[in-house]
């Protein structure tokens, strides 16, 4: 359903170099038997940076209470997709996406402000819940290149804005869940988040173009997250390379 995507001009070449990149980072001798730390550290810095994407503060207070309702659910999340957790959460996502999704929104909004009965659950406006169906059918069926499949799945929640409270962070974490169920990123040491911190107006800007549905919008969304892969890469590195 989606390859026509991996066969817009450039994208299956930037693909081929994000899983290439992420590929070689598995292989660091820091990574072989000390994965757990690393992945460890890469899920902080992505919680972080995907809080930071939402403007949020990220400073970590010495005493672990953290007031900032987004950088706190996107470190639940950030917890969710490490170890144990993320293996769970992995396996539900493979069976049944929905269920995932509702899963993140639930720790990406639980706050005492947040309505207890939205959390985990679709806005109820026309097209939300069919649009949602479709892309877990998609998430369920595709055969397209991975970093394509995520760069979609990423695409559409943001552009959907599914739950209509903590939708960014659900839609980062959406799409790490891609990369680690895929073989692409299996032990979630890649970091993509800060290369998208980093470019913050560029990542709205193409997620914008994304939503717009142009093949020449979707095509540039695509591009900015394949390349957000390879150099989450280069920020795996830096950690194993600290931890060596």
């Amino acid at each position: 359903m989606l390859r026509p995507l991996a066969d817009l001009p450039g994208v299956r070449e930037a693909a081929e170099r994000a899983r290439d990149a992420l590929a070689e980072v598995h292989m660091h001798r820091a990574n072989r038997r000390g994965w757990a730390v690393t992945a460890a550290e890469a899920a902080v810095r992505a919680a972080r940076a995907s809080a930071a994407i939402d403007g949020a503060a990220t400073e970590l207070p010495p005493d672990g209470q953290v007031a900032d309702p987004v950088l706190a659910g996107s470190l639940r999340i950030g917890q969710a997709l490490d170890g144990d957790a993320l293996r769970n959460l992995t396996g539900v996502w493979q069976r049944a996406p929905l269920q995932a999704l509702a899963r993140l929104h639930l720790l990406a909004a639980t706050d005492p402000a947040a309505d207890p009965e939205s959390l985990g659950r679709p806005r109820a406006e026309s097209g939300v819940a069919q649009r949602l169906d479709l892309l877990a059918q998609t998430v369920l069926t595709s055969h397209a290149p991975a970093p394509v499949v995520a760069a979609v799945v990423h695409g559409e929640l943001l552009a959907l804005r599914p739950f209509g409270t903590a939708d960014g962070l659900v839609a980062r974490a959406a799409a790490r869940l891609v990369t680690v169920s895929s073989g692409l990123d299996p032990r979630a040491l890649g970091v993509p988040e800060v290369f998208w911190l980093r470019r913050r107006r560029a990542y709205l800007d193409a997620a914008a173009g994304f939503a717009g549905g142009g093949a020449d919008g979707v095509r540039a969304w695509t591009l900015l997250c394949c390349e957000a892969l390879e150099d989450g890469a280069r920020e795996a590195r830096s950690i194993a390379d600290s931890a060596a």
